[in-house]
């Protein structure tokens, strides 16, 4: 499979220095800021610029926990503007209880710029075992878009998906799409190992 070339950029001038650094079968990320939510956003990204629809896929093998907000995850963005418009399929740490989750995944938005977030949970994020459950190294995101469409799949093999989500996000054809990876401390680093990268 050909390498995909990222490359990595500090969102919001975090207060420790992120970095992207490619290994033979994928990459690694490690990234502080504040979080990716609300009005600004704080974290590194891993990016090309990507015209039109597009799909991506990714095995994201590992995530320190910074904090039980810590995300890694698939991202398109308008910009490098912290209070850019985005659509971003994410992960955290583990399974632990958390705002209307009660697994691993969510899809997180901010439809326009210098707009405030919103995210999309498991319909059912009180029952045990979690639908959408994180398993490192067994964890996998899929991201596509149609359009104004964006779909978000989950894995457990990366051969099996199951729709996380769909939400319609007007962004601009022209994106830049990647790996987005925040502490959710800025006095701490996470670092986000990544491999088996598809992108059509």
């Amino acid at each position: 499979m050909k390498q995909v070339e990222f490359t990595g950029s500090d969102i919001g001038s975090p207060a420790l220095e992120g970095s992207t650094k490619q290994l033979v079968d994928g990459y690694e990320v490690q990234a502080g800021g504040a979080d990716v939510w609300g009005l600004m956003d704080q974290f590194h990204f891993s990016h090309l610029v990507c015209e039109g629809d597009f799909d991506i896929k990714v095995q994201l093998v590992s995530l320190e926990a910074a904090h039980l907000y810590t995300k890694a995850g698939l991202m398109a963005r308008e910009s490098l503007d912290p209070d850019s418009a985005h659509a971003y399929f994410v992960v955290f740490p583990d399974n632990s209880p958390r705002n209307k989750n009660n697994g691993g995944y969510e899809f997180q938005y901010r439809s326009m710029k210098q707009g405030d977030s919103a995210a999309i949970y498991p319909d059912d994020y009180t029952s045990e075992p979690p639908l959408f459950p994180v398993n490192y190294p067994d964890t996998w995101l899929r991201l596509q878009r149609s359009g104004s469409d964006f779909h978000a799949w989950y894995s457990a093999n990366g051969v099996e998906w199951v729709r996380f989500s769909s939400k319609v996000v007007a962004l601009n054809n022209s994106l830049l799409v990647g790996l987005a990876v925040t502490s959710h401390d800025e006095n701490k680093s996470t670092r986000a190992i990544f491999k088996n990268i598809s992108f059509v």
